[in-house]
């Protein structure tokens, strides 16, 4: 069979050569076609809160403003995690959100919760 292939191959020179310059040409348009992604987005949806109060210290931070609004937070649907860290000065609260939830509703929700807490944050 491959006798037969080669056979061909040679006798038939053009052919091969248009047959060849045909898949080049299909190869290239169908590459233009792909959608291709570098770097895939792996992440899941997250939403940061992050507070700032010069005055307080790590755990005035904590038990004033980072535990309350945590536990305000885990109440929003969706919500799957959430993750927390205090220092001098500084809250970091990270809402995890489930797959399905689309980020602006999680930030939407995030936003309308913590203007219901602001004035509760002493």
């Amino acid at each position: 069979m491959f006798d037969k292939i080669i056979h061909f191959s040679i006798h038939n020179k053009l052919i091969v050569f248009g047959a060849i310059l045909g898949l080049i040409t299909a190869g290239i348009f169908a590459l233009k076609d792909l959608p291709l992604d570098a770097v895939p987005d792996v992440t899941n949806n997250q939403v940061l809160v992050i507070t700032q109060d010069a005055t307080l210290g790590t755990q005035e931070m904590e038990r004033s403003v980072t535990a309350p609004l945590e536990a305000v937070l885990l109440s929003l649907p969706g919500v799957t995690e959430v993750r927390s860290i205090s220092r001098s000065g500084i809250s970091v609260i990270t809402v995890v959100f489930s797959d399905a939830t689309n980020i602006y509703t999680a930030r939407q929700l995030v936003a309308e919760k913590l203007a219901t807490q602001k004035d509760k944050i002493s």
